[in-house]
């Protein structure tokens, strides 16, 4: 790939991506009804203050619920090709998962897991 073409690839991408944005502003219908600038939870007007600040511990959870979820993303392909790589590809998952099991370790240990 020479430096030309992808100078013209960051071209197109950008126009590409400037144009769905400037069409995405000018096309969609417009409400200025003033409910519609009100928070809710699924249809359910709420009580009390809205803006809470909510504990990190969320968060985390989220976080490490994602990163075991990419990993079963991660083991189809490689379920798929494990037979014609071989030994490679098995030495591979085997380091990865240690990794994850780090992961998920250190997690433990510091509570993260731990709904409250």
């Amino acid at each position: 790939m020479t430096s030309e073409s992808l100078i013209l690839f960051f071209i197109v991408a950008v126009v590409l991506v400037g144009g769905a944005l400037i069409f995405s502003s000018l096309v969609p219908p417009r409400s200025f009804n003033p409910q519609k600038s009100e928070p809710y939870e699924c249809g359910i007007p709420t009580q009390g203050k809205t803006w809470l600040q909510f504990n990190v511990g969320y968060y985390l959870f989220a976080i490490l619920f994602l990163v075991f979820d990419v990993e079963t993303v991660f083991l189809f392909p490689w379920a798929t090709i494990m037979k014609s790589v071989g030994m490679a590809a098995f030495i591979e998952i085997i380091i990865f998962f240690l990794i994850l099991g780090l992961g998920l370790l250190y997690a433990w240990k510091k509570h993260a897991l731990i709904w409250e």
